[in-house]
């Protein structure tokens, strides 16, 4: 060891331990076990095995570590979101598409492109921009890794704007938030807006959060610390006080967190804030549907739109390998079309086709000079994935590299379609589109919905 640090050897990382013991010790006191000390022994913590505690110390300890529960917060509802609660509908676990069969491969593939008749699989490109991103657009300083996220920031926005969800008195909620740089670029196009609020929902603690930074008065951020399984948006102080119409956003939101956002917004949130002793809304018809949200104006708070609890939804999609069929709000139009949780899940195994082909994996181990753009590029979810789950070599005499890219975008679009399906369902004039190239990000469709308009009643 050297001197002056702990004697113990790291087995997993093949060095000494890099601590420093206290003066006459040989150990630290994560190892202080390893040498006598007057008959104290260290025990695992029962909290988190991970670490050791001076068994005497062991109630003092509790009390304080970072593994113990800790109170949950007044909007955390267990499993509000979660979707599936039927247990005989959960699939036992699949094999995985390297031991299927090529006739089983190949019947899955007539399975797909048969649910996909009828379906529109060419999406518009709607690739947009925003003033306010303009000048970082244009600054040599940015990368090529910030250049690429500043290009979908501003798309995101100019698809927001042209939906008319940038406006005064809403509350502005980023699932999926890490460093919350969606919401700093919305908090900057709305400079001289009022009363708008963030809520940045992030499970994971978050380094370099940009939202901690803004200046503004009149916007206020908050982040919720929460999985978005369990968030109840209705119990959250701010809204639950000042009743602000809500708009859902988020960038590469990851899986099942986009399902589980959507449920969040459009089942639980809407359900809570319409309360049980309203009358039902009138009914909306397919050609309403098809109609563009008008634009609602601050002054017009008469309008229907303007009680609506959700009023936009506007969500970069990713990963749909990681997608779960019990948190999926697309199951009924999957079973609408014969389709299951079987065939459901080797769909979204193979929707990682769409991203990565037949590319070997490239990525190499982080460093510790990992620069800020390398960190941003985690957030593109662009992750090549193990030969498990791009498909064993036997799969390389089958489909070519392109047919293999199309399956999987065909898979995507279908998971997709099942999301748009929910929602116009649930009252929302809901779509897809490019929202930027695909050399930008391999990850390039965005999803939107406005509230549909309502068609009154006939007079009796």
């Amino acid at each position: 060891p050297e001197p002056g640090r702990c004697a113990h050897f790291v087995l997993r990382k093949r060095r000494f331990c890099r601590m420093i013991p206290a003066p006459g010790r040989r150990f630290c006191g994560e190892h202080g076990h390893e040498e006598e000390q007057n008959d104290r022994k260290r025990i695992p913590c029962p909290l988190d095995p991970k670490h050791t505690v001076y068994e005497d110390q062991l109630q003092k300890h509790l009390k304080k570590c970072n593994s113990r529960e800790k109170p949950k917060p007044v909007y955390f509802v267990q499993d509000i979101n979660a979707g599936l609660k039927d247990v005989a509908e959960i699939p036992e676990k699949q094999v995985p598409l390297s031991s299927l069969s090529i006739e089983e491969l190949q019947n899955l593939i007539i399975k797909l492109k048969t649910a996909s008749n009828g379906l529109e699989l060419h999406l518009k490109e709607q690739i947009l921009s925003h003033q306010a991103l303009q000048e970082a657009l244009s600054d040599p300083k940015n990368g090529e890794s910030a250049f690429k996220h500043l290009k979908q920031q501003a798309s995101i926005l100019g698809n927001m704007e042209k939906l008319h969800l940038l406006g005064p008195g809403r509350c502005f909620v980023e699932f999926g938030a890490g460093r919350g740089k969606l919401s700093h670029w919305v908090d900057v196009a709305l400079q001289n807006v009022e009363s708008v609020q963030f809520l940045l929902v992030e499970r994971a603690t978050t380094r370099f959060k940009v939202d901690g930074k803004h200046k503004r008065q009149d916007s206020i951020f908050e982040r919720l610390q929460v999985d978005i399984q369990h968030l109840c948006l209705n119990k959250v102080p701010v809204l639950e006080k000042k009743k602000l119409p809500v708009v859902g956003i988020g960038k590469h939101l990851c899986g099942a967190a986009t399902d589980l956002a959507l449920r969040c917004l459009v089942e639980s949130y809407t359900t809570c804030c319409d309360g049980e002793d309203e009358e039902p809304a009138p009914k909306r018809s397919r050609a309403a549907q098809t109609e563009v949200a008008p634009h609602r104006s601050a002054g017009n708070e008469s309008t229907t739109e303007d009680h609506k609890p959700v009023a936009g939804i506007v969500i970069a999609l990713c990963c749909h390998h990681k997608c779960d069929w019990t948190h999926y709000v697309g199951r009924e139009f999957f079973k609408s079309v014969g389709l299951g949780p079987v065939e459901f899940h080797y769909f979204q195994r193979m929707s990682s086709w769409a991203t990565c082909g037949m590319r070997e994996t490239t990525s190499k181990a982080s460093t510790s000079e990992d620069s800020e753009d390398q960190i941003d590029d985690a957030e593109e979810h662009e992750q090549t994935l193990s030969r498990t789950e791009r498909g064993s070599d036997t799969l390389q005499g089958i489909l070519s590299v392109e047919e293999r890219k199309e399956i999987g975008c065909l898979c995507k679009r279908l998971i997709d379609h099942g999301r748009i399906e929910y929602l116009r369902q649930q009252g929302y004039k809901a779509a897809l589109q490019y929202y930027t190239e695909s050399a930008v990000s391999l990850e390039n469709v965005l999803l939107t919905a406005v509230p549909s308009p309502l068609i009154p009643e006939p007079p009796i």
